[in-house]
């Protein structure tokens, strides 16, 4: 038998790029998990990493094309690099864009269209991850998301693709054109942004989660395997390297089906899908049969991952659309948000052929200067913008209220409510989510931030007894009805009163991190009454399990319990009363009504699921074990079977689960009638 020497590649032999069947077939991998996760199934929980995937991918792809040519001519081609990059991402992503905003106007409610306003703005000018930041949005709870969210993560790669061949290009002048030491840069650069992504999960999630500073290691990654592909160790070369390819593919699996909107993401955590990515890049490009690139190649992956991007781009509008235009209090049934899924590929196809693909090759600007292609994305933004903003000037010439008045109702028990939005309503539909009470502007109400326990008080009548309030921004609903009483002089009233903030004794979580300054601020409260000795302490709190604790939420409703009857032991004195939470809808009646002006019982909460049951049920436990008092007013909000948005010519809400500051004003008297009753 004669031996037959085996044939490796040589060192330098993954150095050219080219086409890649299994890249093709792992972006269709990711985006099968996004679309699956976003159309609401539950076993694939964690199908966000989908996205971590296309991270590692583009750094990798992007890199190596740009060390070809630092390898071939010394520098980079700025000009041509982002008139290429524009020409492959902008078209699809402007284009959907604009169709989104048409779609918004025809079926969003009109009080939404502010926010898709913004957001396609925000699209227009490359920024949207920055805006979501802004507004501290949480990407993997949030329940009324914005039609643009999924933007996010194409502003992450524009920002990295703007700053990243600057980044290599200076820095393969500073290390004198060896790649070796450029390797040593960027593999820093990668480690300090892997670094403030683990601390930054400890400052702000949402900060962490959108921003690029702390994401942008996801694309050093991709970066360091395209210099590990062009550096050609021998042991990327042996066979069973291969075997890397399957182990990646398990591992992106399992963490699909095993993470889920609890987890701490991105942080240390979001290192396991960059590592499998990694894994399926590097175990891909070895020769053989050993890796799972005959998986990945087959005929739909191919096609799924050609069209990908037009996927990920169609896939989240056909979801929040039409779930907005039935409202958010109506989940629509698995089987509809499947078929949506479904026809984004269809869409995706269409995008991907007629847009995508022939803009990248468009021979009015492949044969022009590169400053031309600028030219037109400048100007296709100006589009979107023009389009956003005209739709929202047409919107917001809108009469969102019927012609017909209403009569002003005596608060009274078991309202029967207004079944359309009067003419007179107060306040308006568009003002209503601003129409807060003046504890916000006039400095009392502590921002999430903020420890001092000093407190405000209010109430000239010196013989009054004095009332401490106490507790979150529910608390701070309450504060007019407390303010009219102060100024009757039947109170004296001590606001103290913290942005997400229980006066309930639990450790509670806030974008990711602990809520140090809760804990902080509701001591120094605590302390403060037991030395002034108030006649009443007031508990108000937003009795809701989706406030995460430390630890998790398992056993919410009895670490409640056990959190306010701490709280209340500690209140040594004073008489205490803890206030019953107010009807939670969701979200904003107001948005629903702009859509229902004519049935505004539409946008009524069933009274049976306007409370959480077991919390309702740990506060009249905690007051019954410790001696305080349940006060509950949910008579003068709800009748026998729903709980109204409009009662009288007043709207009651002005978000999900706030009282508008008109609505809390009238309960003044009801209010005081529950005090007194305690007193007896």
């Amino acid at each position: 038998m004669t031996a037959v020497a085996e044939t490796r590649p040589q060192a330098g032999a993954f150095k050219k790029s080219g086409f890649r069947p299994d890249i093709q077939g792992l972006r269709a991998i990711a985006v099968l998990l996004v679309v699956l996760y976003h159309s609401g199934v539950e076993w694939i929980s964690g199908g966000y990493v989908g996205v971590d995937v296309f991270f590692v991918i583009s750094g990798f792809l992007i890199t190596t094309h740009l060390l070809e040519s630092l390898e071939r001519h010394g520098r980079v081609h700025f000009a041509s690099f982002y008139a290429m990059r524009a020409r492959r991402i902008l078209p699809a992503a402007l284009l959907v864009a604009a169709l989104t905003v048409l779609a918004a106007w025809v079926w969003m409610p009109p009080l939404l269209m502010t926010e898709v306003v913004k957001g396609a703005a925000a699209v227009a000018l490359y920024v949207p991850n920055m805006l979501f930041a802004v507004q501290g949005t949480n990407y993997l709870a949030e329940t009324a998301p914005s039609v643009f969210q999924h933007y996010w993560s194409l502003g992450i790669e524009e920002q990295f693709y703007l700053f990243w061949p600057a980044v290599l290009a200076l820095g393969f002048w500073l290390v004198r054109r060896n790649e070796r030491r450029l390797l040593v840069i960027v593999a820093t650069l990668t480690v300090a942004s892997f670094a403030l992504c683990v601390v930054g999960m400890h400052l702000s999630q949402p900060w962490t989660f959108f921003s690029l500073p702390s994401r942008a290691w996801e694309l050093g990654v991709g970066a360091l395997v395209a210099f590990l592909m062009r550096s050609g160790p021998r042991w990327l070369s042996l066979p069973r390297t291969g075997l890397l390819a399957w182990a990646g593919l398990v591992l992106i699996l399992i963490v699909a089906v095993s993470f889920d909107a609890s987890t701490p993401f991105p942080g240390y955590m979001a290192a396991l899908p960059v590592v499998a990515t990694v894994f399926m890049i590097v175990g891909g490009a070895v020769p053989g049969n050993m890796n799972a690139n005959r998986i990945l190649s087959i005929g739909p992956l191919q096609l799924i991952g050609a069209v990908s991007y037009s996927l990920y781009l169609v896939h989240w509008p056909l979801q929040v659309i039409p779930q907005a235009a039935v409202g958010a209090d109506s989940p629509l049934p698995l089987w509809v948000r499947l078929l949506l899924g479904a026809a984004a590929f269809p869409l995706a196809w269409l995008l991907y052929n007629y847009v995508e693909g022939p803009a990248r090759s468009w021979s009015l600007l492949t044969q022009r200067k590169p400053i031309w292609s600028g030219i037109v994305a400048v100007a296709t933004s100006l589009t979107v913008i023009l389009l956003a903003g005209g739709t929202y000037l047409s919107i917001s010439r809108t009469v969102l209220a019927t012609d017909r008045t209403a009569a002003q109702e005596a608060i009274t028990v078991y309202p029967a409510g207004t079944d359309y939005v009067p003419a007179n309503l107060t306040p308006e539909l568009r003002g209503s989510m601003s129409d807060n009470p003046a504890i916000y502007s006039n400095g009392c109400h502590r921002d999430v931030s903020e420890t001092d326990a000093s407190g405000c008080r209010i109430g000239a009548n010196s013989e009054a007894p004095l009332v401490f309030l106490f507790g979150d921004s529910h608390a701070a609903s309450w504060y007019p009805a407390l303010e009219q009483l102060a100024n009757d002089g039947q109170i004296r009233l001590d606001t103290n009163t913290k942005s997400s903030c229980h006066s309930v004794n639990v450790a509670q979580m806030l974008d990711g991190v602990e809520y140090t300054e809760c804990h902080t601020w509701r001591q120094g409260v605590l302390n403060r009454i037991d030395v002034e000795q108030p006649d009443r302490v007031l508990l108000a709190n937003y009795a809701n399990e989706d406030g995460p604790l430390v630890g998790g939420n398992q056993n919410f409703p009895a670490r409640w319990q056990a959190g306010l009857e701490s709280t209340i032991r500690a209140i040594s004195g004073p008489n205490v009363d803890i206030l019953a939470d107010v009807p939670n809808h969701g979200s904003t009646p107001a948005i629903c009504l702009s859509a229902n002006l004519n049935n505004a019982n539409h946008c009524a909460t069933v009274k049976s699921m306007a409370f959480n049951a077991d919390l309702v049920r740990a506060d009249q436990s905690a007051a019954h074990v410790t001696g305080a008092h349940y006060l509950d007013l949910t008579a003068y909000f709800c009748n026998e079977s729903l709980c109204p948005p409009i009662i009288g010519t007043t709207l009651v809400y002005r978000d999900g689960h706030h009282l508008t500051e008109s609505f809390s004003r009238q309960m003044a008297q009801p209010l005081l009638e529950g005090l007194s009753a305690s007193r007896k």
